[in-house]
C-alpha cells in the first residue's frame, strides 16, 4: 500500500514542485539501481526527505528526529512513509538496530547527517554516525546536495514561499571497505570522521557559495582544491 501510494503521490509531487520551485535533479543515475547505499543529504527545510525521494525509484527508508514521531497525526504519517525514530543525542542501540534491518534488506537509508535543519543557510558539520554505519557493513555512501531549500522555507517562515528555485545533486557514490569487527573504537571514529569530510566537501561542491561553511564562502574554489586532494586527483 505505500509503495502505491509512494508512485501515485510521485508525479503530483514532481508537478508541483516544478511549477512553483522549477525543481532540478542532476545525477540521479549516480543512485544504484539496487543494493544498499546510505544517502547523506543537507538538510535545509522541511519538506527535503520528500524532495530527494521524487526521481528514486526504489524502496526508501528515513532516519528522523525521534521529536516528530510524537506529534498527533504527522508521526505516524511519517512512519508510514518509511521513516524510523533516532534521538539526536548519544547512541540510539533501536535506531541503529532499524537502520542495519533496512541496509541487509538492500534498500536505500537517509540519514541527514548534519542532525538538524541549518538556523542559518550554511552548511552544518557533519556528524559520524552515519559514516560509522557505513563502516561497520561496508555500505557505499552517496552525498546529496539540496540547494535553494532554504530560501523556499527558512526556519522563520510558518509556510513555505511559493516561488523559488531548488536543484538536488546526486554525487558519485564513496565506496567504503567494511572495517574488521576488531576494530577498535578510537580508529572506527577517526575512520568516521575521515568519510564524513569527503561527504560533507562533495556536498558542498554543489551548494550556492552563500550557504558554504565559514571556511569557505569568502573563497569557494578552496573547497574544489580540498576536494581534489581528498579524492587523490
Amino acid at each position: 500500500m505505500r509503495r502505491f501510494l509512494v508512485e501515485v503521490l510521485r508525479p503530483i509531487t514532481f508537478l508541483l514542485s516544478r511549477l512553483l520551485y522549477r525543481i532540478e535533479f542532476e545525477g540521479a543515475g549516480n543512485v544504484p539501481p539496487s543494493g544498499a547505499v546510505i544517502l547523506t543529504p543537507n538538510h535545509a527545510s522541511y519538506p527535503d526527505p520528500i524532495w530527494i525521494t521524487i526521481p528514486l525509484k526504489r524502496d526508501v527508508r528515513y532516519m528522523a528526529w525521534d521529536a516528530i514521531f510524537r506529534i498527533p497525526v504527522f508521526g505516524p504519517l511519517c512512519r508510514f512513509f518509511g521513516a524510523f525514530p533516532v534521538r539526536i543525542e548519544g547512541h540510539d542501540r533501536v535506531a541503529y538496530r532499524e537502520a542495519l534491518e533496512h541496509l541487509e534488506a538492500g534498500r536505500l537509508l537517509v540519514i541527514f547527517p548534519e542532525g538538524g535543519r541549518t538556523t542559518t543557510g550554511r552548511l552544518l558539520g557533519f556528524k559520524p554516525g552515519a559514516f560509522r554505519l557505513a563502516l561497520l557493513t561496508g555500505t557505499p555512501v552517496l552525498p546529496v546536495t539540496i540547494d535553494g531549500a532554504y530560501e523556499v522555507w527558512p526556519p522563520c517562515r510558518l509556510l513555505p514561499r511559493l516561488r523559488g528555485r531548488i536543484k538536488i545533486t546526486f554525487h558519485a557514490p564513496i565506496r567504503v571497505e567494511r572495517v574488521p569487527n576488531d576494530l577498535d573504537n578510537v580508529e572506527l571514529k577517526r575512520r568516521a570522521r575521515e568519510v564524513a569530510g569527503v561527504a560533507r566537501r562533495t556536498v558542498a561542491s554543489a551548494l550556492d557559495p552563500a550557504h558554504l561553511p565559514e571556511a569557505y564562502s569568502e573563497h569557494p574554489e578552496d573547497l574544489v582544491g580540498d576536494l581534489r586532494a581528498t579524492r587523490g586527483e
